[in-house]
């Protein structure tokens, strides 16, 4: 049987917004309070320290797409450096902490509906799932154009932010929690007014608000012209993090002391009700509600799209690799749906505790995906020279920068270990990379005497 193809549908201007799409959401809404709350005006080094990590991750990846027009995604590329064991056990963690974040943004739907409407939670949620479905079968632009229109209403809202910051540093003006000014980011208990261990402790959160920014690999499979549109988005990553997030956060400190900031709420609303906006609060729920059904719509593009490809690769049922008359995974893309629906229910029981554990799960994963794309990279510069000297994208400081960003990942980990929030999802997702493991074993002694393509180990 020939095997199925997705379709090259997504235009430049789908992948410059799914990689901005990919860089703002919940973790810079709400995920920031948290973050400011624990290490104070340093937060701001903490989203510079982390952003700049990412970009060089995203070279790496960008290199290695386009070194070979067959990959569909960075598992394949795992496959071919660091063999089939490594790509089943990366695919289903990629698909596995989008499927957890995508749990509990669908549920933030429900929540933030009912700031409106006096309905429940789930209502609004399923509604909006089944919207996302329906649109996502149709065809791979439907999902371009979603993410174009709800990563637009992200950045307009953040550069609002900005621009305003600025014209109150300007004039000087007055709010009821004082002057608007930049010694507000210093006055209030100095830079690091929780010290180095809350400035070291931030890095979960702020981890956590840069996932999804690899989207742009995960897209490439339907790019239509790959070699043009990955490289520009993956070089414009360091100017929406210095926007998006440092121009963000310097504006919200400005405006307002650090420590009059609730945790709990988004920053964003507080921010915009001092500076006179009546309807700030609407206006921001309203963006923070497109977020979370951006980042939910995000989720089930990435799972159905990482569900193919391990079903390609034969490390997943062959009916995953379905492509409906669209073009679409639409078996891969109902799957995940249907466990986004599950977890959904389960976050819902559980909502006190549900987003930290989830956040925290997510990032360790992503930080395990991450990684094997930076040891990708260096197996890719040991044994592909031929393929470096035709390479239109190199990754820059190579080996010597993937080397320093595995250590900071490895000592994110390691912080992670000695904040009461994070320590018992650190201490159980080795769970699941034993599960895989134990799994991948299983499936490949079941294989082994077929000799099928796929699953036997790299050579060379």
């Amino acid at each position: 049987m020939a095997t199925q193809e997705l379709k090259r549908d997504l235009e430049n201007r789908h992948v410059q917004l799914i990689a901005i799409g990919g860089t703002i959401g919940t973790g810079l809404f709400l995920g920031s309070g948290k973050a400011i709350q624990l290490a104070g005006p340093s937060i701001i080094f903490a989203y510079l320290i982390v952003g700049i990590a990412v970009f060089f991750v995203m070279r790496a990846l960008g290199e290695l797409l386009l070194s070979k027009a067959g990959y569909q995604s960075f598992t394949d590329i795992a496959e071919d450096y660091l063999g089939p064991r490594a790509a089943f056990v990366t695919g289903w963690t990629y698909w596995f902490c989008w499927i957890m974040t995508a749990m509990a943004d669908i549920i933030a739907v429900g929540v933030y509906v009912q700031y409106w409407f006096d309905i429940p939670q789930w209502v609004p949620a399923v509604i909006c799932l089944v919207i996302l479905l329906g649109l996502n079968l149709l065809t791979v632009k439907n999902f371009g154009e979603l993410e174009f229109w709800f990563a637009l209403i992200k950045v307009v809202t953040i550069l609002a932010l900005i621009a305003i910051g600025a014209i109150l540093l300007v004039i000087g003006f007055k709010t009821d929690a004082g002057t608007v000014t930049l010694s507000n980011i210093w006055t209030h208990g100095g830079v690091f007014p929780n010290g180095i261990s809350g400035f070291l402790l931030s890095f979960q959160m702020v981890v956590f608000a840069f996932v999804g920014v690899e989207l742009v690999g995960v897209s490439a499979a339907e790019t239509a012209s790959p070699e043009k549109s990955i490289p520009s988005a993956i070089n414009k990553i360091p100017l929406r993090i210095l926007f998006f997030y440092v121009g963000a956060i310097i504006a919200l400190l400005s405006i307002n002391a650090w420590t009059e900031l609730n945790p709990a709420e988004s920053p964003f609303v507080k921010t915009f009700s001092l500076v006179g906006i009546p309807i700030a609060a609407g206006i921001i729920n309203f963006v923070v509600l497109t977020s979370a059904a951006s980042a939910c719509n995000s989720g089930m593009f990435s799972t159905s799209r990482i569900l193919y490809n391990l079903s390609r690769n034969e490390q997943a049922p062959s009916h995953f690799a379905k492509l409906n008359k669209n073009h679409v995974p639409s078996n891969a893309l109902l799957i995940s749906t249907l466990v986004l629906s599950v977890g959904a229910l389960l976050s819902k029981l559980i909502p006190e505790t549900a987003f930290g554990i989830v956040t925290t799960i997510s990032a360790i994963c992503f930080i395990w995906v991450w990684g094997v794309i930076l040891i990708c990279h260096l197996r890719y510069k040991k044994t592909k020279p031929e393929l470096q000297a035709r390479s239109k994208f190199k990754a820059p400081l190579t080996p010597f920068i993937n080397y320093v960003v595995l250590a900071l990942f490895a000592a994110i980990l390691i912080i992670m270990l000695f904040a009461e929030e994070t320590r018992p999802a650190l201490l159980l997702t080795p769970l699941w990379f034993i599960l895989l493991f134990v799994l991948y074993s299983v499936n490949r002694r079941k294989r082994g005497k077929t000799n099928i393509q796929g699953f036997e180990p790299m050579k060379g």
